[in-house]
Formats: structure tokens, sequence, C-alpha cells
């Protein structure tokens, strides 16, 4: 038995059009379905609400939850902002400029690009306050996986220990950022 792969990802948004909207001009997702139900199916509780879903590539389904009866959305005050996020992957670094400039040109603060040694990455909000990241391998993507494949138990038994990051990943960030 073995899970196949995720079938949505599925998160509240405040308005279900602007959402869809603001993903299509700037991610270039695809509007996919949309459902409106009045009472809950699990439940059968009386909560209308609106659930729509996007393209997130290659199978990936990004949807969203309006729920206008229930409270103004929250997040967990306990979790810093940069912690709960949703990353996209995008072809290369070309790429990934490319967006920060669409990004930047359509108004929304980007942060970044940060390396992160196997991969480099950029991050803004959405109009929702979910953090997205989209990020795109580094060149030398596959040997930097397998240094930290070799010894990803050793790490996470040091951390489970001590609650301090192991020098075994050190490496990522020896060399030097490249623009």
């Amino acid at each position: 038995m073995k899970i196949d792969r995720i079938h949505h990802v599925a998160y509240r948004c405040k308005d279900a059009k602007e959402t869809v909207l603001w993903y299509q001009k700037m991610l270039n997702m695809d509007f996919v379905l949309a459902i409106a139900e009045d009472h809950v199916p699990s439940t059968k509780a009386p909560d209308p609400y609106m659930h729509v879903f996007l393209d997130a590539g290659q199978g990936n389904v990004l949807a969203f939850f309006e729920l206008p009866t229930q409270p103004p959305m929250g997040r967990d005050p306990n979790t810093p902002a940069w912690v709960q996020h949703i990353a996209f992957k995008v072809k290369d670094r070309a790429e990934l400029l490319e967006f920060k400039a669409h990004l930047e040109a359509n108004g929304v603060e980007v942060l970044g690009v940060t390396d992160h040694g196997a991969f480099h990455s950029i991050y803004f909000f959405d109009p929702n306050g979910h953090r997205l990241e989209l990020a795109c391998p580094d060149p030398e993507e596959q040997a930097m996986i397998q240094r930290l494949d070799a010894v990803k138990w050793e790490m996470l038994e040091e951390w489970s220990q001590t609650k301090r990051a192991p020098k075994q990943g050190a490496f990522l960030h020896e060399r030097e950022f490249k623009q």
C-alpha cells in the first residue's frame, strides 16, 4: 500500500473570485473547477462555501474555500509567517527571474532570490496572506541532493537530541550566492 500522489491541497481564501483571478494573473494557473454547497458533504453541517480548484501543473491542484459565514481568516500567532507556505517549482533561474519581475511589476512585494544550495527561490504573499515560494533547481542540485540524502538520518538524529542545526548539511552554504 502506498500513496499515489496528492489529489489537491486546500486553503481558505477571503474571496474566491479575487483568488482565482490573482492566481491566473500572477502565476498563470488555470481555473479548473468550482464546487459550491450550502451544507458540508462530510458533516452535513449548514455552512455555505465556494470551493475553487486551480491547476498548479503536472496534475497538481491547489484549491481554496471561501467561507462567508465563518469568522474572518486568521493564522497561528505562534508560528512565524515564513514557516507555513506553498512552494511551486519553476523550470530554471531565468524563469524564476521572469516571475519575480512580473510579480513586482504588478505590485507584489518579492523577497529573494534566496540560495538554498540545492535550489533558489523567491517568496511573496497572495491576497489571502498565504506565503508562496517559487523555486528553481540549482545547477548542482543533483550533487547537493545526493550529499544531503547520505546524511539525512544522521542529521535527523542529531537534531532530535540537540535541537540545533547539525553540521552535516553546512556544505549547502559554503559557496557564494550567484546573482
